[in-house]
């Protein structure tokens, strides 16, 4: 989750020479499927992928990004370009201390959509509370489902006989022998 602190009204402390805050609402935001699910229903295309998104939407991406329900439209409207910022970083970061060694570019051009990734979660069993975590975690949760449920790769003849020679290798080092 995310909270931005939104100073929606300031005024100047002549005593103290200082501006200070005199309203001021924190935002607790976010980046999950049910946003992306939101958003999705409001412009009826897919939110991930290449096209840029018009400030419009990325605006309205915020609002459903909301966890809370009843947010004044003056706390959206005073967000600034910090707010954006932090908003950029936190959309993008991992959220996760997993990796995988194998990162090709994939070459599959399926949209995802919310859908598909609901999808995803029904096929792999995966707990419906999931639909509210940071959407990249839940992203490679789904990866990890899928590599850990598909059966390794068989080796070519060449490979499995390349792997055999190595293994003869090192026995007959390992016991001093000549064959």
């Amino acid at each position: 989750m995310l909270t931005l602190h939104v100073v929606l009204k300031e005024g100047f402390d002549q005593e103290k020479r200082e501006f200070v805050t005199l309203a001021a609402f924190d935002l607790n935001l976010e980046h999950s499927l049910v946003s992306l699910s939101k958003w999705e229903s409001h412009f009826e295309k897919p939110f991930l992928g290449k096209a840029e998104k018009t400030p419009e939407e990325v605006f309205w991406y915020v609002k459903a990004m909301a966890l809370d329900d009843d947010v004044p439209e003056e706390v959206f409207l005073s967000l600034n370009e910090k707010h954006g910022e932090q908003v950029n970083e936190y959309i993008q970061a991992k959220m996760t201390a997993t990796w995988f060694s194998n990162q090709t570019p994939s070459r599959n051009k399926e949209i995802i959509t919310a859908e598909v990734i609901y999808y995803w979660m029904i096929q792999l069993n995966i707990n419906w509370e999931a639909q509210y975590w940071h959407l990249n975690r839940l992203l490679t949760l789904i990866q990890v489902c899928n590599q850990k449920s598909t059966p390794p790769k068989k080796m070519s003849p060449s490979e499995a006989a390349r792997r055999q020679h190595e293994l003869n290798e090192q026995r007959r080092k390992m016991l001093g022998t000549s064959g």
